[in-house]
């Protein structure tokens, strides 16, 4: 499947119910979306292929871990040369606490999503890491005070 092909709709609904239920066994998810078993194991296996279905995870909640602050932090560089911008990344790739991290058009070249413990270990990271690489110009944070809404799951 080639990017941005379209989807028949029951690849959409195989694609829905994997997303929030990896574990599914095959007969299940078959039975679920109405195909035979081998029919539906051929088109995973097609998705798998592809590229469109990634890794099996399990989420973890992150209260029950101790990570249970969430803050966006926005990042300015010195310099847009390529070799400050795979400093930085490399760095990002580095760091577990790091959740996330893109590449922004805009004010701020970079927006980062780390989930710590508390506000003290934020604050090692930003100013004993973050602030210290010789890329970064600046931050700013935004510290979630509840999470609304969160999914992993695409609109198929």
């Amino acid at each position: 499947m080639p990017h941005g092909q379209t989807f028949d709709a029951l690849d959409r609904r195989i694609l829905r119910i994997l997303q929030t239920r990896a574990d599914i066994s095959h007969a299940d998810l078959a039975q679920e979306v109405s195909a035979s078993q081998a029919s539906c194991w051929r088109r995973v296996k097609a998705l798998e292929g592809a590229g469109v279905l990634k890794n099996h995870v399990r989420l973890v909640d992150p209260y029950s871990v101790g990570r249970g602050l969430d803050v966006v932090c926005q990042v300015r560089m010195k310099s847009h040369e390529p070799g400050a911008r795979k400093s930085f990344e490399e760095f990002v790739q580095a760091h577990d606490q790091i959740m996330e991290c893109l590449s922004m058009s805009g004010e701020w070249d970079y927006l980062l999503r780390i989930v710590v413990g508390d506000v003290r270990e934020y604050e090692s990271l930003l100013m004993g890491e973050l602030l210290a690489h010789p890329s970064i110009a600046t931050s700013a944070s935004h510290f979630a005070l509840k999470r609304v809404k969160y999914t992993t799951s695409i609109p198929v």
